[in-house]
């Protein structure tokens, strides 16, 4: 059978179209890094939401080399937490749930876009290779404030991104004379070590310690502070750690000189 060059013609581009649909639907189901949603997640009662373990804290917390997790709470008119902080260069897997009505739950500029229903987890993996920021809409409405619903993701340099947490205990007041104690617990989220310093600043005095904690660790330093040395009154401190920074007031009180001295009584 003799094929006319023209036919000829028009069937190689009628193939190579039929090929570049299929690519393209390839790419933009698993190219891109997206899961598509799985019913394979048990289901949690939604008034109990806040008593399980991976959505108590919503979160990101790290579980690979270069591999995440966010715990993604979507309420009225919320999401929680905000922003999601990762690094570039990431892949990420969204689980999301919500407490009390339907939402959305739509990445602006990924094809992360999902429906979010109480009780039910929605998950979905995407990966972020450049540093940047993304809006998150919710795109089901959800009452009266949906217009306002929104979040964002920000996509940071991977090596200025950290989940480092600073908190300290500290005493409000205290009597003169006496030493006291600044418990400053550094957690580290990520797997790899991290390597620090721990610095006090109160008065006059600086005070500091360098500490290593385990990837996913935490290490407590403990300074002690000679109220002596710092007579009564406020005094302003800080506890720093790299980016990281906390702050309070320590006051001296001389419970004597508040009360008087006892006097001679009456006169």
């Amino acid at each position: 059978m003799n094929i006319h060059t023209y036919e000829k013609i028009w069937l190689v581009a009628a193939l190579l179209l039929i090929v570049g649909f299929i690519a393209t639907i390839t790419y933009g189901s698993v190219g891109l890094g997206i899961a598509m949603i799985d019913d394979s997640e048990e289901t949690i009662e939604p008034s109990e939401l806040s008593e399980d373990e991976r959505f108590s804290e919503p979160r990101v917390e790290q579980v690979g080399e270069n591999e995440y997790e966010a715990y993604v709470v979507a309420r009225t008119f919320i999401f929680q937490p905000d922003p999601i902080e990762i690094p570039a260069g990431s892949e990420v897997t969204f689980y999301v749930t919500s407490p009390d009505v339907i939402h959305g739950f739509s990445v602006v500029g990924t094809n992360v876009n999902t429906m979010v229903i109480p009780g039910e987890v929605s998950t979905m993996t995407a990966e972020f290779d450049e540093a940047g920021e993304y809006g998150i809409v919710c795109n089901e409405y959800c009452g009266s404030g949906h217009h306002n619903m929104e979040g964002q993701i920000v996509v940071v340099p991977e090596d200025e991104f950290d989940m480092t947490e600073l908190s300290v205990e500290a005493p409000d007041e205290v009597e003169p004379g006496n030493e006291t104690e600044f418990e400053v617990t550094v957690e580290n989220g990520q797997l790899e070590d991290l390597e620090t310093t721990v610095a006090l600043e109160i008065g006059n005095e600086t005070f500091e310690e360098d500490v290593t904690v385990g990837g996913d660790d935490s290490e407590t330093v403990t300074f002690t502070v000679d109220t002596a040395d710092l007579g009564e009154g406020d005094h302003d401190w800080t506890v720093t750690v790299d980016d990281y920074e906390e702050t309070g007031t320590l006051t001296v009180v001389d419970p004597d000189a508040e009360n008087g001295d006892g006097g001679d009584g009456d006169e």
